[in-house]
């Protein structure tokens, strides 16, 4: 939890951590740690924890079956990382141009000022911070007024300090995950239907699902995904992530809503886990 009332893990529902499986450990770990500034928490010889601070965000894993997945295949879009403010969005900036890492994007979407790139293995990786909720526009349906217009990188380099960057800052967490899923009206059904979430922002072809009137907790897409098949056992990519629930009632209403849909999970330590309609891991906890 933040001081911050507003801010994304304060809400009755977040995303706690994503899990990826990889061919290389050890290249994705250490480009991790090098250009995104998470530091390992935890280790073995098939898996690393990295995170920020004493908090765990990312576990990577490999394994013998490993084996890249196709680019249009459901599973991560992004990961997005939720910097403090724009300061620390700048420091980190200011690191990747000096260090020559690639980008793939930058957007301000309203709400936020985000820089995208790829890791080693083409998992997607936001890096963002979030604009004052006094800043935003909801409409009166209840969704949030959001957009993509080009985000002046010069002007948050300029701004930067260039002090010799090293890591993230303390309080830099999981912001939202953002899948690519097979069907958009499956997603509303099983995002807004059983999990609970609302929906704040459509685009052609995405909807993006939040708790506590947030700009997105949870985004699907099929721009790359629409009608393929369910995720492959031993896929490259995203093999789960955590939705943490603030508000255990949620959790409660969300667990109850899967049994009644005979969706199977199982329940371990005050944790449910299941496999989502395009073959993700998911699990729910308090």
């Amino acid at each position: 939890m933040t001081d911050n009332a507003s801010h994304a893990v304060d809400m009755p529902a977040f995303v706690d951590h994503s899990h990826l499986t990889v061919i290389d450990l050890p290249m994705v770990s250490s480009f991790y740690q090098k250009v995104m500034g998470l530091s390992v928490l935890d280790g073995s010889a098939s898996g690393e924890t990295l995170g920020v601070g004493e908090r765990p965000l990312l576990t990577l894993t490999t394994g013998s079956n490993a084996a890249r997945a196709p680019r249009n295949a459901p599973g991560l879009f992004h990961t997005a990382f939720l910097v403090p403010n724009r300061r620390e969005l700048g420091r980190w900036l200011a690191h990747a141009a000096h260090n020559n890492v690639a980008l793939t994007g930058a957007s301000d979407h309203l709400v936020s000022e985000a820089i995208y790139l790829d890791d080693p293995e083409g998992n997607g990786i936001e890096i963002y911070r979030d604009r004052d909720r006094a800043e935003w526009t909801y409409v009166p349906d209840g969704t949030v007024k959001m957009a993509t217009h080009r985000l002046e990188l010069q002007a948050l380099y300029d701004e930067a300090p260039k002090d010799g960057w090293t890591g993230q800052e303390n309080g830099t967490v999981i912001g939202h995950i953002h899948l690519q899923v097979s069907d958009i009206s499956e997603a509303d059904a099983f995002f807004r239907d059983v999990l609970g979430l609302d929906v704040m922002a459509r685009y052609p072809g995405a909807s993006f699902f939040a708790t506590g009137k947030y700009h997105h907790h949870v985004a699907a897409n099929v721009w790359n995904s629409r009608g393929q098949p369910k995720r492959a056992d031993g896929m490259t990519g995203l093999s789960d992530y955590t939705i943490r629930f603030n508000d255990a009632a949620k959790l409660e209403a969300a667990t109850k809503k899967l049994d009644e849909l005979a969706i199977p999970t199982t329940h371990s330590g005050g944790t449910v886990s299941l496999v989502d309609p395009w073959g993700i891991g998911l699990r729910l906890s308090a």
